[in-house]
């Protein structure tokens, strides 16, 4: 299967699956892919007093509306509220459809078993109720979601079954699924623990603006159907940039951008998460949320620096919605394990720190940031750009190291 006009090809990889490989050489800061979600939800409890201050659809801020657009409240339920009549209007067809609106109305109610429930499983509710919508109003949509990446034996097993088994009950006693899915039988708990695996790897936050003086959250869960095909890297070549607020219609597609010069048929990968993590929060966060150990270059050269580890604190595992957050907040970070002034010392010589070049070019030193710079895309002469852009915080700044 071919991309992005031939940009990225599928290609299996011995011992990492499905990947994405550049068809062609790509400059720093090329973009190499739009994609646009089949499934959106919301990151933010299913049970609270008061509607989310976002677009139900698009999950733009309602304190910003489009021009001439004012909050349109959804005719069914009077919680939902969407940024204006086009967005009500497409949503009330698809991802607002009258079953999603009364599931959603059901599980919401103070009464309901959900509401003793944490919040990762109020959030695994909407998944499921998104994605079983998802198969009534596009199937082939659900095809795709079905043919991502992730079974339930990638997890704790029990676990797993037991959040699918619960959340199946619930949804089947407080609202009975449309007629559709179970013409099809497409309505059971094994379906329902096979789903919410696809969503524990392939799910992306989309993330609330940047701000120095607290951690990001995600304000809503997107599934792509071609970005869920990129693989880890803990020093990777291109990073993703999201715009959600912009009013643009297509404000939740992921762009994907080139960090540096790539030849033709090199994979391309994504970080899972902050560059700045150490090696063991690392390999714990991948073993954890997504299943596997990692034996990037860079893994393999901080596994053997016995030392470096001794001193690291336990750190707690991430949700999938930090996988934009940055956990450090000053210029040495003890728990990333990397020492800014130290990787700029030993980048300039011979040393045992092979990337340490990346982390003076290509991390955001921004206060509680720590993003990934990407150059802004070539010129329209194809001249390269010398401006990085963070894909955290956004600020741009001239490249002096080119």
């Amino acid at each position: 299967m071919e991309m992005t006009k031939e940009l990225l090809t599928v290609t299996e990889i011995e011992g990492r699956g499905r990947a994405l490989v550049a068809a062609q050489p790509f400059r720093g800061g090329e973009i190499v892919l739009r994609d646009s979600p089949i499934l959106l939800y919301s990151a933010l409890p299913l049970i609270t007093p008061s509607p989310h201050p976002y677009c139900h659809r698009c999950f733009k801020t309602l304190q910003k509306p489009q021009p001439q657009a004012q909050p349109q409240v959804c005719p069914w339920c009077s919680h939902h509220v969407f940024c204006g009549p086009n967005c009500l209007s497409a949503a009330l067809s698809s991802s607002h459809s009258p079953w999603a609106c009364q599931a959603l109305r059901r599980l919401r109610d103070p009464s309901s078993p959900l509401s003793a429930q944490p919040l990762d499983r109020q959030v695994q509710a909407s998944f499921l109720v998104a994605a079983y919508n998802l198969a009534v109003v596009s199937p082939s949509n659900f095809q795709i979601l079905l043919s991502l990446q992730g079974q339930p034996h990638d997890f704790a097993v029990a676990d797993t079954t037991a959040a699918a088994q619960f959340l199946h009950s619930l949804i089947s006693t407080l609202c009975a699924p449309p007629p559709f899915l179970l013409e099809k039988q497409m309505f059971s708990a094994e379906l329902s623990a096979a789903l919410l695996a696809k969503d524990k790897l392939n799910a992306f936050g989309l993330m609330e603006p940047f701000t120095e003086l607290s951690q990001r959250s995600s304000r809503a869960y997107a599934i792509y159907p071609k970005a869920s095909f990129f693989n880890h890297d803990c020093l990777p070549n291109a990073c993703r940039f999201d715009y959600i607020d912009t009013d643009s219609e297509h404000n939740t597609d992921m762009v994907i951008r080139m960090i540096h010069d790539v030849p033709a048929g090199r994979e391309i990968c994504l970080s899972y998460f902050p560059v700045n993590q150490g090696y063991s929060n690392r390999q714990r966060t991948l073993a954890e949320d997504y299943g596997f150990a990692c034996q990037c270059d860079r893994c393999k050269v901080e596994a053997s620096w016995s030392d470096n580890e001794e001193g690291e604190e336990e750190a707690e595992g991430m949700d999938e919605d930090q996988d934009q957050e940055m956990e450090a907040s000053s210029e040495s970070d003890p728990e990333s394990g990397i020492d800014i002034e130290e990787a700029k010392a030993e980048a300039q010589g011979e040393a045992n720190f092979p990337h340490a070049y990346f982390f003076v070019r290509f991390m955001c030193n921004r206060t509680n940031c720590w993003g990934t710079l990407a150059p802004l895309p070539p010129k329209d002469d194809g001249s390269p750009s010398n401006v990085m852009e963070c894909n955290v915080c956004g600020s741009l700044n001239k490249d002096e190291h080119s």
